[in-house]
């Protein structure tokens, strides 16, 4: 297909960022996400094929690199520091949609699987407890299922089959109500306090566990867009 042309810097910037699914691998690179499963994982829909395609196209413009990972196995993709200055525009276009699109933003439309996944890259670090603690979430509704998460020495893996290990914390609700603490419609313990979540557990951990998630990093632009939609 022919280009738009080199007479326009947004024509060009374009031609980079602007084909269907590029701009939401560039937000998980910018997540940290480095691994083609991970970034995979965290975009259902996209074929594995056209992922490829993507990131081979994003390589060759000089938005991000391909680098041996540290096991030998594989490989990592890193954004450069071109593909890093891409960080505000992709916080740009989040906040735009929030304000401007917010009707349309279907947060309930997530599946279980990908709202672990985007829980567990959004992990403050330096606020997991000490050694391993182990989170069942108990997906109610819509689609009845249990995923763990496993906070181990500061790393955290997603299971979709019972890890082996004693569960720590049992938190139990249906998957909308998780999405709009995750989204920013609604806090953590506002979702308790109205009985959207239950959290069974050694107290340390319950009280401490909303703490060790960051939530969406538009959370709190959507709790400010959410309150203005309630008091007009």
């Amino acid at each position: 297909m022919p280009d738009y042309g080199n007479y326009c810097p947004v024509s060009m910037a374009a031609e980079v960022v602007a084909d269907r699914w590029t701009p939401l691998i560039i937000r998980e690179l910018v997540l940290g996400n480095t691994r083609f499963n991970d970034i995979a994982r965290a975009m259902p829909g996209i074929s594995r094929s056209l992922l490829v395609q993507r990131l081979r196209h994003l390589e060759k413009r000089g938005v991000l690199e391909t680098w041996p990972a540290p096991t030998g196995r594989g490989s990592e993709y890193h954004l450069t520091p071109a593909g890093r200055d891409l960080e505000r525009v992709i916080d740009s276009l989040g906040r735009w949609a929030i304000e401007w699109l917010f009707d349309e933003i279907r947060p309930h439309d997530v599946s279980p699987t990908t709202l672990m996944w985007w829980m567990h890259r959004r992990v403050d670090h330096g606020r997991l407890p000490p050694g391993r603690t182990v989170v069942e979430f108990r997906h109610t509704a819509p689609d009845p299922v249990s995923i763990w998460l496993v906070l181990d020495h500061g790393d955290v893996s997603v299971c979709l089959q019972h890890p082996g290990f004693e569960v720590d914390v049992e938190v139990t609700a249906a998957t909308p109500a998780l999405a709009d603490v995750f989204q920013g419609y609604c806090s953590w313990a506002e979702a308790v306090d109205a009985g959207r979540i239950e959290v069974a557990g050694p107290p340390r951990l319950t009280r401490a566990l909303p703490r060790w998630f960051l939530w969406s990093p538009w959370a709190d632009v959507t709790r400010e867009r959410a309150d203005r939609v309630l008091n007009t």
